[in-house]
């Protein structure tokens, strides 16, 4: 569906001598200079080709160094490369290297504003410290996301529309360098999954009904050596997976639920870590319709289950020394004579019986589902990501995800994603949102007895708490705004689906690896 994912590798030498056809510098504002522009580490030889004339040049063509700004010069025979492409990196920065979020925005604007080249170097600030992984990472990241577009289903060439840049170098101090080399290797494979979590996202809700969701997952893994279960409608049913079947029933197209499975080869009682994920393939509210308007963006409920299963590929090639279990909760949730209905009882997994008020608060009952299976199956730490509330949107904007859950385990989800760019904030589960959903007949409301909308994001998070198992420590994780990106694009995020939190499980993965 997606254009190719464009060949990555190593350079070094000069780059001023590179016969390519674009080059990517870096450039500094400096307020204390007044106004003055300085080429980043790494521009140096393209610099002195220039004379010293090439911040003034920059700078009269507009450029100010601001983050993410990007500023073509046709070189005309300066250097090798026909053009070079500035991108503002902020101001000088006090240390070796600017932040690598900075990094990755900027290389992931500079590649995308290159469509229609072939041969593109990145000479930008690779310190020779120990920086230097993680801002290579965050520059190979960089480029690899902000080159993805999405194929689509037009029928005809667009004109002017170019394809994305096929081939890419990173310039670095030493090529063959084994850490280089490493992050490389891991660039690829974080690259082709967070793009593939895209490309799900991305895909018409027609084509990617749950048993198609399943099925391509299925088939994503095929090869990989994870271990893969698939439950059927009937086998949901006899199985006891109220939740699911549920939202579900609704719609002529059944639910799934797809477990995926890592074990680490050698490793003598490896920590577990379990992942669950939100696979609502469209989402009309159910009996409880939503608006028309924006209502096509609920193609991408299936956003943290598209991650989960990335994750999981992932996982497979990365090989770290944790088990890894995903499990993807799929339906589609659709008005009928079959649809679940407000004021029914539900029985989940756990036992656990609820009170439906809401047909369109659907995500937490197939995600309780899933924890209820994970905690069953054994777990120590169990993160769940979803596209789940209005309300993490209303709270924290469309950048920044909302966690909730155990304090200790909500504080490790936003380290990692302040450590890769995808950020997060622990929001609290209080005392008076589950008194406030307390129900006369069941064990607990879908929501709000009253149907108060008030933190209805908590609200969320309180529910979901009900079926994890005593003693595991979990996190929730509401990707409601930062996984469907419905600006123009920015950074190295496109337009659609962005891949959040894909980059995040994985650190999070790096984490108990290292630590427990």
């Amino acid at each position: 569906m997606t254009h190719p994912t464009p060949t990555l590798r190593l350079a070094d030498g000069d780059p001023a001598e590179l016969a390519v056809d674009a080059l990517i510098i870096g450039l500094h504002s400096q307020p204390g200079e007044g106004g003055a522009l300085l080429p980043a580490a790494g521009a140096e030889s393209i610099a002195a080709a220039f004379d010293g004339k090439l911040s003034s040049t920059l700078s009269l063509l507009g450029a100010t160094g601001a983050p993410g700004e990007v500023t073509k010069l046709a070189t005309l025979g300066t250097v090798a490369a026909p053009l070079i492409v500035a991108v503002g990196l902020g101001d000088e920065p006090a240390g070796s290297a600017p932040a690598t979020e900075t990094l990755r925005r900027g290389t992931g604007a500079a590649v995308r504003a290159l469509a229609g080249s072939e041969n593109v170097a990145l000479a930008l600030p690779v310190p020779g410290d120990a920086d230097a992984p993680g801002v290579l990472r965050a520059i190979l990241e960089g480029a690899l996301l902000g080159s993805y577009r999405f194929g689509g289903y037009k029928t005809k060439p667009q004109p002017g529309r170019r394809d994305p840049v096929k081939n890419l170098q990173v310039i670095v101090a030493d090529s063959g360098d084994a850490a280089a080399q490493a992050e490389l290797t891991r660039a690829e494979i974080v690259g082709r999954v967070v793009r593939q979590t895209r490309d799900w996202v991305n895909q018409a809700p027609n084509e990617l009904r749950p048993p198609a969701f399943a099925d391509a997952v299925a088939a994503a893994a095929e090869g990989t050596g994870l271990e893969v279960e698939v439950l059927d409608f009937d086998q949901l049913k006899a199985g006891g997976y109220g939740g699911i079947v549920a939202v579900g029933q609704g719609s002529e197209a059944p639910p799934r639920l797809v477990k995926l499975s890592y074990t680490p080869e050698g490793v003598q009682n490896p920590k577990r870590v379990a992942l669950v994920g939100k696979g609502i393939t469209f989402d009309t509210g159910g009996i409880s319709i939503k608006p028309a308007a924006g209502m096509w963006e609920m193609k991408s409920d299936m956003a943290g289950a598209a991650a989960v299963g990335a994750t999981l590929l992932a996982v497979a090639a990365l090989k770290p020394d944790v088990a890894v279990s995903g499990y993807l909760a799929i339906a589609e949730n659709m008005p009928s004579g079959t649809a679940y209905r407000p004021g029914d009882v539900i029985t989940m997994f756990s036992g656990k019986r609820v009170e439906v008020l809401n047909t369109d608060a659907e995500g937490r009952m197939v995600l309780a589902d899933g924890i209820a299976r994970a905690c069953a199956d054994g777990t120590d730490y169990l993160f769940e990501t979803s596209t789940l509330t209005g309300g993490q949107v209303i709270s924290l904007g469309k950048r920044i995800a909302g966690v909730m859950g155990d304090p200790a385990t909500c504080e490790r989800v936003k380290a990692a994603g302040d450590l890769v760019g995808e950020p997060a904030w622990p929001m609290p589960l209080p005392d008076d949102v589950r008194k406030g959903m307390e129900s006369e007949i069941a064990d607990i409301s879908q929501t709000n007895a009253s149907m108060d909308r008030a933190g209805h994001m908590l609200q969320g998070g309180v529910f979901l708490s009900e079926f994890v198992a005593e003693g595991v420590p979990w996190a929730h994780i509401d990707i409601a705004g930062p996984s469907y990106h419905t600006g123009e694009p920015s950074g190295y995020w496109t337009k659609g689906g962005t891949g959040v939190p894909v980059r995040t499980l994985l650190a999070l993965i790096d984490d108990v690896a290292a630590n427990g």
